[in-house]
């Protein structure tokens, strides 16, 4: 089936993560008593690096063992502190990530954006690089209900673009959890990339049925299949 809507991730597949999930995590901890000094750093660090992709506030509600408002708080110092570094302009589109969205919209197909950051942390970052009339939707958990790797905001994608099928729907992000997702949406396309998170092995185990090396790679990847 032709492909009509593709569904890429921000950090790491189209926008340069550039280390900063964790410099705003660190800071985030940091501001509830958690220094990298802490016994509990190394083992929330890991956590974060695993779960990559994953919606920010799941992540938080694990590391503080469900405690909702512990989750709430750090959530809030995480998107403050991300929120200053995209402000020191320290979020950038990843070559060839614009020229890749005008290809494909070139071709008729439409393009959303999704991320586990907040509304106001991803409207941020698209406001920064000056996308904000560059693709067609832009997606948070908050938006949808549930965050990777659940299938929501695939899904809520496709419906909002008037998607005729999920085979109709591509999917792109570099971590396990966008896989998963793409998966659960039952996409004709599910799209690893490997410029961020996670590497070719997590990739394909998470169930990718293609590998590209960057994001510049899929208008051919479609083109040809």
């Amino acid at each position: 089936m032709r492909t009509e809507i593709v569904v890429m991730d921000m950090a790491g597949t189209t926008v340069s993560d550039d280390g900063l999930v964790v410099a705003a995590f660190t800071r985030a901890v940091a501001s509830l008593g958690i220094d990298e000094d802490h016994e509990r750093f190394p083992a929330m660090m890991d956590y974060v690096n695993t779960t990559m992709g994953e919606s920010k506030i799941t992540v938080f509600r694990t590391l503080f063992d469900g405690d909702d408002d512990m989750a709430q708080r750090a959530n809030a110092a995480f998107e403050h502190a991300y929120g200053d570094l995209v402000a020191e302009g320290r979020a950038t589109a990843l070559p060839g990530a614009a020229e890749t969205i005008a290809t494909l919209r070139g071709r008729g197909l439409k393009v959303a954006l999704t991320t586990g950051f907040s509304p106001v942390t991803r409207d941020a970052i698209i406001d920064s690089l000056g996308w904000r009339d560059h693709v067609d939707l832009a997606l948070s958990p908050a938006d949808v209900g549930r965050g990777r790797p659940f299938p929501d905001l695939n899904l809520s994608a496709l419906l909002r673009l008037g998607g005729t099928d999920v085979r109709a729907l591509a999917t792109v992000g570099d971590t396990a959890f966008d896989v998963l997702a793409g998966r659960a949406s039952g996409a004709g396309v599910v799209a690893g990339v490997l410029s961020g998170a996670h590497d070719r092995d997590t990739l394909s185990a998470a169930g990718a049925d293609h590998v590209i090396d960057t994001v510049a790679d899929l208008p051919d990847l479609l083109a040809n299949l």
